[in-house]
């Protein structure tokens, strides 16, 4: 095609066809008749001139009399119809009526619909011969034979070729086609049936100047068209304009309403005669149409007509299904990986690294051949693209453009950004997202030109042409229907919906990402901030709580060596024994504060491992000092795998179960529980619990702080380091701690650890 915008003299303007008001026409066909009518009293106030003459009601006596009066057949069906709450919408069919006596008796189908404030009454004729040829009961067999052949079909293209095949048949039409619009309006013959009696026409294109936009809203509002006749001599409506507004009358959902003679043309040119259009709605929206033709003039029955609406409403449900059904299985497809895409981002401690590792599953997300990552840092290639100075060009002309929701898409880029012909076999289709909300950084997807002959139904550069004796604004359609072939390039595949819903999410997921590495860094920022208290605090403790002992260490030897010298007496032993204990304190003090300090210097060596066989090291180690005549009551869960260091982990084991041990021995029977809870958001969530002297809640903040004690010291030893310890393992695993108690009434303590995929 002449992309060029160039028109040679003399040639039409093609946007006329556009412009041209086909639901104002003003005029009929002939194989019926129309009344406009007032309300409330339905009064005639227009009607097409070849209202029939009728026994004692001539039909120059309609205009201004009342149904009542003009048509009493009529009159009780359009009183029901008027009744409705809820009139249907579009044209209505009531019932057939019989007008005139004797021989002169004629059968018409009549349909109503509002138009404003009037009511369109339509008297479609009825040949009775046909009528009942074609009734519902001698359609149903076939009907119910589709609906059985639409479950059986197994593609979206056996769907159609069944479709065209029923309507064919039901109608009587020489050739049946099943016609599909694509995004520009252009129409492909994706089924066809035929006698043999006109050409075939499966698998050509037709220009979208074919079918001007209002013929296709038309299409849309009015899912029935038929033409019986193509030769036929327009029938005027009488007057042209509605005494009360002034206006044409609107014939958009008129049974009978006359068509564009620029249409009628076309017909003849295609060399039918006859033709029938059913619009294929998908969720409102046109999806295509069955368009039937004819040599001869040829008429259908209104309930055959009825019967292929019915046909394609059927048709047009499943379609969608399937339709649905593919674009959902693509949609899980893609979000499998895309799944692995954010948990290979999440592995790593540079993000975009998740990314540039796992080459082949960043192109199948979208099913591209190539790839780019552009980044302040530099620009990284995955797979078949461009130069990385040409990627660069790329990256700054989008940069430049409006990129609604982060996003840019084309299956044509050499059309936007003319450098991109120059390397159209790797870069002629783009997918980018941006995935910064600061600095101009891009992921950039590439498909390569596929190069496509596409047959057309005649030259879509010469849809129309102008009448020189007529006028400019007088146009024909094109004549000619003979196969003519173009060569389509500079164009990749298209990118689908589901394509483009994964770039969109992919895009959510790194810019959540990039917020939850800068939350880490503030989180971070505070952790060094309560690290300086803490040590702090840790100087201040090595200074108050050493000192004590050390005392005791220094007085109980003088008193040693000063009142029993050499000889140890009972009291001596005692002294012995105090300094021994003071000692141990002090050790223990020590190695807690040593071992919390280290928590913060570790590397974390991960492995995956069964938290019951921890759990019960763990216990049996804890048992070993607990005294024989105690009564403990031990209930451990299905506790699962856990991918964590076990050294750490077991430290936090150790101090949750001492803990338990400790604060419950004044029970006569001590409970502690080990149990794990349902996973949620990405954690394994772990708790034990006792029914020991619990704690207020008041002061759970300070429970988890260093040297923090709830209980004296009296009552229970401790150091006040234990829960600072299991807080921080469980921090630097990137997990979670809480605890809830009540005095006298247990306390539990939770814990959670990050899932990974296989450790579950």
């Amino acid at each position: 095609m002449d992309g060029s915008g160039a028109r040679p003299p003399g040639a039409a303007d093609l946007t006329a066809c556009d412009r041209e008001p086909i639901h104002l026409l003003g005029t009929l066909q002939p194989h019926g008749f129309l009344l406009a009518l007032s309300e409330p009293d339905l009064r005639i106030v227009q009607a097409s001139a070849n209202v029939p003459d009728l026994p004692g009601r001539p039909a120059g006596s309609v205009h201004g009399a009342s149904l009542r009066t003009a048509f009493p057949e009529a009159e009780a069906v359009l009183a029901h119809y008027l009744s409705q709450a809820q009139p249907l919408e579009g044209a209505a069919f009531l019932t057939t009526l019989a007008l005139g006596g004797g021989e002169g008796v004629r059968s018409y189908d009549l349909a109503a619909h509002r138009v404003g404030d009037l009511v369109v009454l339509e008297f479609e004729e009825v040949a009775s011969e046909a009528a009942s040829a074609q009734s519902l009961d001698a359609l149903y067999p076939r009907l119910n034979a589709f609906v059985e052949g639409l479950h059986a079909a197994g593609s979206v293209a056996e769907l159609c070729a069944l479709l065209a095949s029923d309507i064919r048949h039901i109608t009587g039409f020489d050739r049946a086609l099943v016609y599909r619009f694509d995004r520009d309006w252009h129409g492909t013959v994706v089924a066809e049936d035929g006698n043999g009696v006109l050409p075939s026409y499966l698998d050509l294109r037709f220009p979208a100047s074919d079918i001007p936009a209002q013929a296709r809203e038309l299409y849309r509002r009015n899912r029935l068209r038929i033409i019986p006749d193509a030769g036929y001599e327009p029938v005027p409506i009488i007057p042209s304009h509605a005494p009360s507004t002034g206006a044409a009358l609107d014939l958009s959902q008129a049974v009978l309403r006359s068509v564009s003679p620029v249409h009628v043309e076309y017909m003849r040119n295609m060399g039918t005669m006859a033709s029938m259009s059913v619009s294929i709605l998908v969720d409102g929206a046109l999806w295509g149409l069955i368009s039937c033709h004819n040599k001869a003039p040829h008429r259908v029955p209104l309930q055959a007509r009825n019967a292929c609406d019915f046909l394609t409403r059927i048709f047009a449900l499943q379609l969608a299904a399937r339709e649905r059904g593919a674009l959902a299985e693509q949609r899980i497809r893609l979000g499998a990986i895309q799944a692995r895409l954010l948990a290979y981002m999440a592995e790593e401690e540079h993000f975009i690294d998740g990314l540039l590792n796992h080459p082949e599953d960043v192109l199948a997300l979208v099913d591209a051949a190539g790839a780019a990552v552009v980044t302040a840092e530099g620009c990284r290639l995955l797979g078949a693209t461009p130069a990385a100075s040409e990627v660069r060009g790329i990256h700054e002309w989008v940069s430049g453009q409006p990129v609604g929701e982060g996003l840019f898409v084309t299956d044509s880029l050499g059309e936007d950004y003319p450098a991109a012909r120059a390397f159209a076999d790797r870069a002629s289709g783009l997918l980018a997202i941006s995935i910064s909300q600061k600095y101009a950084s891009y992921v950039l997807w590439f498909r390569p030109e596929v190069v496509q002959t596409v047959s057309w139904g005649g030259n879509p550069s010469k849809p129309a042409t102008a009448d020189p004796d007529g006028g400019p604004d007088r146009l024909h359609p094109r004549k000619s229907f003979e196969t003519w072939k173009e060569t389509v390039q500079g164009r990749s595949l298209p990118w689908s919906g589901p394509e483009v819903d994964a770039a969109k999410d992919l895009r959510s997921a790194v810019l959540g990402i990039v917020l939850r590495r800068a939350e880490e860094l503030a989180a971070l920022s505070e952790e060094l901030q309560r690290s300086n208290k803490e040590l702090e605090a840790f100087s201040y403790s090595v200074s108050h709580d050493l000192r004590a002992p050390f005392r005791h260490i220094v007085g109980y030897s003088e008193l040693l060596r000063s009142r029993e010298g050499a000889n140890l007496t009972e009291t001596g032993r005692r002294y012995v024994d105090t300094i021994a204990d003071a000692a141990l304190s002090a050790g223990k003090l020590v190695d807690n504060l040593l071992n919390f300090s280290q928590m913060g210097r570790n590397s974390l060596n991960r492995v995956s491992g069964d938290m019951n066989q921890l759990v019960e090291e763990v216990r049996r180690k804890t048992l070993r000092d607990v005294p024989s005549g105690r009564a403990i009551r031990w209930q451990v869960g299905s506790l699962g795998r856990v991918y964590a260091d076990p050294v750490m982990l077991r430290l936090v084991i150790e101090n949750l179960l001492s803990n338990a041990v400790k604060y419950t021995r004044d029970r006569p029977e001590a409970l502690i529980e080990i149990g794990r809870e349902p996973d949620r958001d990405g954690e394994a969530v772990f708790y034990v619990r006792d029914n020991g002297v619990g704690f207020d809640m008041a002061y759970v903040g300070k429970l988890f702080g260093v040297f923090q004690r709830l209980h004296r010291v009296e009552d229970f030893e401790g150091t006040g380091i234990g829960l600072a310890n299991v807080r921080r393992i469980v921090e630097r695993h990137g997990g979670r701690t809480w605890a809830e108690g009540a005095l006298g009434r247990g306390a539990t303590f939770h814990f959670t650890l990050p899932l990974r995929e296989g450790a579950r």
